[in-house]
């Protein structure tokens, strides 16, 4: 069963009449008569009676044409939505956690004014398997940390240089400083998986672990719940101070004798993707 035999069934049916039918669907008398004839077979059963002066609907015919029409009608509007599907841009960025996240909304936005068929799709994915899926073209551009080249076909654009931060609750011990050096640093940390985190991230929290006793070190699985720990008081963490991805709530103590790190957008060389560009200098714009 194809559209154009439903066609013709549908155009019969609506003016018993073969040839108005024809002329309606802008085909032959035969070739409706062609396409009836194999709908008919199909279904095993006949559709229309036909004499020399008049064309009617059989029994089976009038149950079968409520079907015709919505068999047609879904036909045509998955036909409209594939074919409109064709011109939609898809463009696939990478996170490494919520508060990036928190930098997309306003650059999406501006972006779909420039692009109103993009359809962004959005992953968060560990830091080392985020790079792979943009050297393997998985992903279009990921938000991260510079650190030493690893991905020849990988080129970095900065987009801040982030201070070092304390990141506490407003009720913290730590939250009443403007702020602070590693000597200055007390109590609980919370540390992230080497798995989650860039490198240099995690030697800096790691150097702080190193110091404490057992009881003032916690480890978390990803930042979302080294950030929970945190809300919750029950110690600080270490992460780049990224001001549009700050979480609200929570105090940032910039940590002075900690090198600023690079953040910016990790992307292929040979990317010529139409929309990247344009995301790339959105991010400058909107002061990422």
């Amino acid at each position: 069963m194809n559209t154009i035999q439903l066609e013709c069934f549908l155009a019969v049916a609506e003016h018993l009449n073969f040839s108005r039918a024809s002329e309606v669907l802008r085909i032959t008398q035969p070739a409706v008569s062609h396409q009836i004839q194999s709908l008919e077979e199909e279904l095993d059963v006949k559709l229309f009676k036909r004499t020399s002066k008049s064309v009617s609907l059989t029994q089976e015919g009038i149950q079968f044409l409520p079907d015709a029409q919505l068999i047609l009608k879904t036909a045509l509007s998955a036909k409209e939505r594939l074919g409109q599907h064709e011109q939609f841009i898809p463009f696939e960025l990478g996170c490494h956690n919520r508060m990036e996240l928190n930098l997309l909304p306003p650059i999406l936005k501006k972006l779909t004014e420039f692009f109103p068929l993009l359809r962004p799709v959005i992953q968060i994915v560990p830091f080392p398997s985020l790079l792979s899926q943009v050297e393997n073209k998985q992903v279009h551009a990921a938000f991260g940390i510079k650190e030493e080249q690893k991905k020849s076909s990988l080129y970095f654009r900065e987009l801040c240089s982030a201070p070092m931060a304390c990141i506490c609750s407003p009720g913290h011990p730590l939250a009443q400083y403007d702020s602070l050096t590693k000597d200055q640093l007390s109590g609980s940390i919370i540390a992230c998986s080497p798995r989650q985190i860039a490198d240099p991230i995690f030697s800096i929290q790691n150097s702080i672990v190193a110091k404490l006793r057992p009881e003032q070190r916690y480890f978390s699985e990803n930042m979302e719940s080294a950030l929970t720990l945190v809300k919750a008081q029950i110690g600080y963490t270490l992460y780049p101070d990224i001001i549009a991805a700050r979480e609200p709530d929570l105090t940032y103590i910039p940590v002075t004798d900690i090198p600023k790190m690079s953040f910016g957008v990790y992307y292929r060389y040979d990317d010529d993707h139409p929309v990247l560009r344009r995301f790339l200098m959105l991010c400058r714009e909107l002061g990422t």
